[in-house]
């Protein structure tokens, strides 16, 4: 009977829910895009529910329960206004119609009113961080920020990324995957400014209408675009120090009428930082003499600059027709000195000193260029169609001078490759990619939509690396350490995706999306043919999502995807480690297959998810293997057999009082895996998670603090086992008077903590036995970073997120190098 009672009280309340609607336009009757709309209710003010006005600046807010309300709209360079309070009562359908906003001529854009959006917010495909809430945004680089995320580890040891302990992360900003080497990825975040976010995407379970790309799913970078009529920008400059100085400029202009929008936008960025590392090793290694301890000291010091600029346009020609495109051009350079000093005792009693120098300077220069045109066929009805082109050309040459002596203090074995006082690396790669993409969408019904679409992409990407050594006066080639590699890859793709609202409380998506690859890497040194890989995968996904209350939801999705090598682990290429090893490839390498079951849960801005995911052969990328010949020590990536995450998520924020918030986010649970590329195969349970909190205070004099942390535990990467760390940062901020912009102050890593301990052979027995302990101390772990920000809005713009050039380019640039 009580459940009986339950189902009937269920019917009713859905039965019961009404909505409102209506349209905000100016003066001139001109529709007003991205504009605030908050149900408030009448008696406290307090805020039910929110909804953005669309670009014919009309809004709809649903599932209301019946009582007395009131409208609050806002939108800046507009006078905010409150609608008359009113009553809803028993499934009542309210239309406000038309409601004209006041222009507010006293704004100059600085002042942005919002409506409160929690720290984070849960959908069906992932979770939204909502990056403008937090005062350490400003300040912050982009790579800052998403480390602050829940769920997501930034490796500084290696440059990598991973979401909920997991590799195969594809980045996007603006719906575009950056198609290059994860270094660079890092590297261009740490380069951008925080102020131009709006918020991140953590899809975990994206849909069809997403590249399958990225098995771990795919962060989504969502940058703002101004999009205020008139002549609009912003201008921010950051100082800084650690170790060495920081600085960071950027500047944002937009030119936007009725029919025309441009926008560009510049920013530099120069960062001189620090790091050593200590290494305690015992091995067997022939070429060295056997069985022998090492200890290992190096320190490198390094200075990056980094210059990003873009220009685009859009163009409405008429009234269903829209026209555009974007030019954005990187160009980032870091050059290194490390010196390391190394002891050899090769037991019993021989001892050998390695003293060395490495010096590097890595150059990429990269151009991604879009086009598009949308059409609007009929009423619900549109197709976009996209071209994008992107070619990145990296050049990373390294000197390397060194010494090896005996416990005499005489030079060490032969002046042969191994030996010689003096080598020189070379690393060479030009990546071209050409997409194109056309998308579909129409609304079938009121309460079904179909999204459908296809994709074609070619990549031709040729990779020259090799390392030399000055052997009796002349350079010769190490010939177990270079590589003349050609790859071309196509690879062709349709979606179709169904979204139906099967009653005003219930939606189902249902999709797949088909992609087949055709894989092919030559030797150019040889002209054989190393791989010819063809590759047809059926990606099905499957959303549901159920709201029982105007407080409550939850959601059930499956999804599969894939992970391809990357271009560069597939190409093979050389890096200089030490005399005895090489960063290099893994041509025989594996796609990742992934499949995810997710179910989540929220209630009131709290959210709670538990996911599960199954990956067929994961990449776990700087494992440690031997050479052939066992005369060389080989970095390099390897297929795993298989991965199962059993992962739980939660975010709970809490508003204190009026002048303190705070907001918790847990994400963890069981991770389990086998691999059998080392001597004997191995399987490992454990337990993993990542902490991250933020403490915001609203303080008197227009003055505002945050304090926020984070701390990621125990981890594998394959068979390397990475300890625990984390930071705390703190920030302060002062908006000044008469919308002159902010100052902005911040501390990262005030407790010295960002340092990471590395352990090789814990698991199993590793190539010529190795077991050791890596200690990298990062440059906040020797003095916390402090960076002060001046930023203002220029004009009286709106800044809001871009979203029409999602672009076609899709996978392509996060599969140069992505983790």
């Amino acid at each position: 009977m009580k459940i009986l009672f339950t189902l009937l009280s269920c019917c009713f309340l859905q039965a019961a829910a009404g909505q409102v609607a209506g349209t905000l336009t100016t003066p001139g009757g001109q529709p007003i895009p991205s504009a605030n709309v908050l149900l408030l209710r009448s008696g406290d003010s307090a805020l039910i529910k929110a909804a953005v006005t669309d670009e014919k600046g009309a809004y709809r807010i649903e599932n209301i329960r019946p009582g007395k309300y009131m409208l609050r709209f806002s939108c800046v360079g507009y006078l905010t206004e409150n609608a008359s309070p009113f009553e809803l009562i028993v499934s009542e359908k309210k239309d406000f119609g038309a409601r004209v906003l006041k222009e507010d001529n006293r704004q100059l854009g600085a002042v942005v009113v919002r409506a409160e959006r929690p720290p984070f917010q849960q959908r069906p495909d992932g979770t939204v961080v909502n990056v403008e809430n937090s005062i350490l945004t400003k300040g912050s680089s982009a790579l800052e920020v998403l480390e602050r995320s829940p769920g997501v580890v930034i490796d500084h040891r290696n440059n990598s990324i991973n979401l909920n302990g997991k590799n195969g992360v594809t980045v996007m900003i603006n719906g575009k995957s950056m198609n290059m080497p994860v270094e660079q990825v890092v590297s261009l975040l740490n380069g951008m400014s925080a102020d131009e976010l709006e918020k991140i995407e953590l899809l975990t379970t994206p849909s069809a209408r997403y590249d399958a790309e990225g098995s771990a799913g795919i962060i989504n970078i969502i940058l703002k675009k101004n999009k205020r009529p008139g002549t609009n920008g912003s201008l921010s400059l950051t100082g800084g120090y650690g170790k060495g100085e920081k600085g960071t400029g950027s500047l944002n202009l937009a030119q936007n009428t009725d029919k025309l929008g441009l926008y560009g936008s510049y920013t530099f960025s120069h960062d001189r930082t620090y790091s050593d590392l200590y290494i305690t090793s015992s091995q067997n290694m022939p070429i060295l003499g056997g069985q022998l301890d090492v200890i290992v000291r190096d320190t490198t010091r390094a200075l990056r600059n980094n210059h990003n600029a873009t220009f685009g346009l859009d163009s409405k020609l008429t009234a269903k027709t829209s026209v555009g495109g974007s030019v954005t051009y990187n160009n980032s350079t870091e050059s290194s000195t490390t010196p390391s000093h190394n002891n050899y005792n090769v037991l019993p009693d021989s001892l050998l000193q390695y003293d060395g120098q490495v010096t590097g300077n890595n150059r990429w220069n990269n151009l991604v260029t879009s086009i598009y045109g949308e059409k609007t066929i009929r009423e619900g009805e549109k197709v976009l169609l996209t071209f994008d082109y992107l070619h990145f050309a990296n050049h990373d040459p390294t000197d390397i001078q060194n010494s090896f002596l005996n416990k005499e203090g005489t030079q060490a074995g032969s002046n042969d490759s191994l030996f010689s006082p003096r080598q020189k690396g070379y690393a060479n790669t030009s990546i071209q990619v050409g997409v194109a993409k056309l998308d579909y969408t129409k609304q079938l019904s009121k309460k079904t939509k179909l999204e459908a679409g296809v994709k074609g992409a070619y990549t031709r990407s040729t990779s020259l690396s090799g390392i030399e050594s000055l052997v009796n006066g002349a350079w010769a080639a190490r010939s177990e350490a270079s590589n003349d590699i050609l790859i071309k890859e196509g690879i062709g793709a349709a979606y179709a995706s169904l979204n139906a609202r099967i009653t005003p409380s219930v939606n189902l998506v249902i999709g797949a999306r088909y992609e087949y690859s055709n894989t092919k890497m030559d030797d150019r040194r040889t002209g054989q043919g190393i791989v010819d890989r063809k590759l047809g995968v059926l990606f099905p996904n499957l959303f549901f999502s159920k709201k029982l209350n105007e407080f409550a939801d939850w959601q059930l999705s499956y999804t599969k995807r894939i992970s391809r090598p990357s271009y560069n682990d597939l190409a093979s290429y050389v890096g200089y480690s030490d005399p005895s090893a090489v960063y290099t490839g893994n041509p025989f390498l594996l796609p990742t297959i992934t499949h995810n079951i997710k179910l989540g849960y929220n209630y009131r801005g709290y959210s709670f998810s538990l996911l599960f995911s199954r990956d067929e052969n994961p990449i776990a990328r700087y494992q440690i293997t031997e050479s052939p010949s066992r005369d060389l020590l080989y970095v390099s990536p390897q297929n795993l057999s298989w991965q199962n995450n059993l992962n739980f998520q939660t975010s709970l924020p809490w508003k204190v009082n009026n002048w303190w918030s705070m907001s918790y986010s847990f994400a963890g649970g069981l991770r389990q895996f086998r691999e059998d590329y080392t001597k004997e195969p191995v399987e490992k349970t454990y337990f993993g998670y990542s902490l991250n909190f933020s403490q915001t205070f609203t303080l008197p004099q227009n003055f505002s603090a945050e304090i926020s942390g984070w701390y990621n535990s125990r981890a594998y990467n394959g068979t390397t086992a990475v300890a625990g760390l984390g930071a705390l940062n703190a920030g302060l901020k002062k908006q000044l008077k008469n919308d002159k912009g902010t100052f902005q102050l911040s501390f990262s890593d005030l407790l010295k903590t960002v340092r990471y301990n590395v352990r090789y052979g814990t698991l199993t027995e590793e190539a010529f036995s190795i077991k050791n302990h890596v200690t990298v101390n990062t440059e906040s772990s020797k003095i916390p970073i402090l960076k002060l920000t001046y930023s203002r809005s220029l004009g009286a713009g709106t800044l809001k997120s871009s979203r029409k050039q999602d672009g076609g380019s899709g996978d392509e640039r996060d599969r140069i190098r992505k983790d």
